[in-house]
Order: structure tokens, then sequence, then C-alpha cells
């Protein structure tokens, strides 16, 4: 299960669910079905009602071990091997991604005009792109012979 639940740790609930449904593990199914599960619930405790799964995303799963159903297998010389059937308990956590406010491009531009450009920036910048350009260049050159 732990295969299977990393795949999907992170991603949109989107991608996450194209990603189960497709993946070849038997635990992919029982993965995708707590997944659904969870999107269902976001959107029942949601007050506005429907939400859109595109905005959603895989915060936070994990895997926990649950109950063990010990069983015992006969075994050579009357001896008994103990099978142990494991269990699991998956959490799966979703949230709704912020999506931040980007001023106006009227704004930008008007901030781009009102900052005043002094050749005192300005070849401070190029100075920093010069050290920039530098330090990529030494980058380059310390590769090592195989």
């Amino acid at each position: 299960m732990r295969l299977v639940i990393d795949l999907i740790r992170g991603r949109g609930v989107e991608e996450a669910l194209s990603i189960l449904h497709f993946a070849p593990k038997h635990a992919a199914k029982t993965a995708e079905k707590v997944l659904r599960s969870a999107i269902s619930n976001f959107q029942n405790k949601e007050e506005t009602g429907r939400v859109d799964t595109a905005t959603l995303f895989v915060k936070e799963v994990y895997v926990d071990g649950g109950p063990m159903l010990k069983r015992i297998s006969p075994a050579p010389m009357g001896r008994a091997y103990r099978i142990r059937k494991r269990s699991n308990h998956v959490t799966i956590v979703i949230a709704k991604r912020e999506t931040k406010a980007k001023p106006p491009l009227a704004r930008q531009k008007k901030e781009a005009q009102a900052a005043p450009k002094t050749p005192a920036a300005e070849s401070q910048t190029t100075e920093q792109q010069a050290k920039q350009k530098k330090t990529v260049a030494k980058k380059k050159t310390k590769t090592t012979k195989s």
C-alpha cells in the first residue's frame, strides 16, 4: 500500500485519481476508493457546496498498520508456521490550493514606469549579472575526467 500511496503524495486530486485508476497494483483500487471518499467528505464539509476538483490537492497521505489476523499453517515434522494476515489504515488529507492574487497588468506597467532608473542602479545590476556569468563559467570548467 505504501508503494501506491507514495505515487500520489502532493499531487492534484484529478492527477492522483488517474494515477490510481491505471496503476497495476492491487492496493491502487482501495486507495482510489479512499481518495474518492475524501473528496466527497471535503465537498460535504464545504459550506458553499460543490467544489472544483481542479483546485484540490493531496496534502497528506500516510499508511499505518492495522489489526493482524493470526493463522497457523501446517509445516513439516509436525510443526506449525504462523501466518500473519496484515491490514492497514490509510489516511488521506486533501486541501484547497490557495491562488495568489496577481496585480492587474495596468498596475504593473505603472509601477515599472514610476520606478526611476538611475545610472548607479543600472551599473549595480550589470555588475551582478557579470558576477553570475563568472560563477557559471567557473562551474562549467570544474568538470572531472572519468
